[in-house]
């Protein structure tokens, strides 16, 4: 029996909105339980305060300042990198086959899992480099993790500029870079964001290679190279090891509401800057 088109689209769209909802719920009810369990024990003290007796009683000023460290270490490397990478392969580099295994390898190293990463920075940065366990290790390590987001989602902002707005910077006497800086990077500009945005989401929920490149120091870091211990790796280590599941939920609650507050912050300038520009 064939279903007339018009109950076809009916049928269709309940089923998508109700696949749509239900994944809202998810997303609601995983943010909920953790807020739920971790507000009630989040307070000035614990934000300002400096963990003791293994994370069990004290703070988590020492993970956060260690979380801003990392995540900006990371971004400030992948950022030019990759927005640079994502240029060259859409407004300078000539199709063929070495353009196309450059894109499957940055979408292979997309997909290599974060503990490969990681033992790719101990090796590398820890050992080899002799940085030792530090932001520094960590922060390389992220920024190489993180850098195939980047130029990926930088490249396809870019493709999606209009062919027509560059023929008409040319024909108006603008050269090809005065072009991509002046026309280009500011139309794709927010799917630029959302990548970077990515990025730093990604950085900032990691453990795996954070624990083996920046370490697991409970103490202040002085600078870059010194060792430190993220809020994901913390909340991570609360849990595992059992020691306080009151402080662990407190610290994924801190860790939620940061990654929301820099969306939230990213969003807005993104919105105000594309006003600007229109």
């Amino acid at each position: 029996m064939r279903i007339e088109p018009r109950a076809e689209q009916r049928i269709m769209r309940v089923a998508l909105a109700g696949l749509a909802a239900l994944t809202i719920a998810v997303l609601f009810f995983i943010i909920g339980f953790i807020l739920k369990n971790g507000l009630p024990h989040v307070n000035l003290a614990f934000l300002i305060g400096t963990p003791e007796r293994m994370g069990k009683e004290g703070g988590i000023l020492p993970m956060i300042v260690g979380t801003f460290y990392l995540v900006l270490v990371a971004v400030a490397i992948a950022t030019p990198l990759g927005v640079g990478s994502a240029i060259f392969l859409h407004e300078y580099a000539k199709e063929g086959w070495l353009v196309r295994v450059v894109r499957f390898g940055i979408d292979c190293l997309a997909g290599i899992p974060s503990i490969i990463f990681g033992l790719f920075g101990f090796v590398l940065f820890v050992i080899t480099l002799g940085f030792g366990w530090s932001i520094l290790s960590g922060g390389l390590t992220l920024a190489f993790m993180i850098l195939p987001t980047i130029i990926r989602t930088s490249e396809e902002a870019i493709k999606a500029v209009p062919g027509a707005y560059r023929q008409v910077s040319k024909s108006l006497g603008a050269g090809k870079w005065q072009t991509i800086q002046r026309v280009v990077l500011p139309n794709a500009f927010p799917g630029i964001l959302t990548g970077i945005i990515l990025g730093i989401g990604r950085s900032v929920g990691e453990t795996a290679c954070v624990i083996f490149t920046a370490g697991s120091s409970l103490q202040m870091p002085a600078s870059v190279f010194a060792p430190t211990r993220s809020m994901a790796v913390h909340f991570y280590i609360l849990a595992r090891e059992g020691i306080s599941m009151e402080k662990a939920f407190a610290t994924a609650a801190v860790l939620i509401l940061l990654i929301l507050a820099i969306n939230l912050s990213a969003y807005y300038f993104m919105h105000r800057f594309i006003a600007r520009l229109r």
